[in-house]
């Protein structure tokens, strides 16, 4: 399970330094593929197998389904970290997600979200003031 949040820079060839506590679970590969809301999602490979399986399933007479497929796998990269853990970001899933110099690396269960600086902070400002309503919305009584 992936958790919190780090604030890791963009070296000048594109790499990130994958925060210390996320390396094992992703140290035997990764896929980063582009997200929702301009970020992009990094899988550990065994995970990105299992939602690969899922949307197999999709019927590929739906339009939807393919163009969502399309564009998730043609924008997917696969990788393993090297020994200090950095991991190279293509420049098109760079500029996709808006990536300069200074990024955020959150865990998001299962799965590591990476987000330009800028647009996190915007993202979180806006989605924390409705928290709690919508947590009692989508999961009511947990908490």
């Amino acid at each position: 399970m992936f958790l919190g949040t780090h604030e890791p820079r963009l070296d000048e060839k594109g790499r990130l330094i994958l925060p210390a506590k996320f390396r094992e679970e992703l140290s035997a590969g990764l896929v980063i593929t582009k997200g929702q809301e301009r970020c992009l999602y990094v899988f550990p490979s065994a995970e990105f197998a299992t939602i690969t399986e899922t949307l197999r399933q999709a019927p590929v007479t739906s339009k939807n389904a393919r163009d969502y497929m399309r564009v998730m796998f043609a924008g997917a990269h696969d990788e393993i970290p090297d020994r200090q853990g950095r991991v190279t970001i293509p420049a098109g899933l760079r500029t996709y997600a808006g990536l300069e110099k200074e990024c955020v690396v959150i865990g998001a269960n299962t799965r590591v979200e990476i987000w330009d600086n800028a647009a996190w902070n915007s993202y979180l400002s806006d989605r924390e003031k409705g928290f709690a309503e919508v947590s009692e919305e989508i999961f009511p009584g947990l908490f």
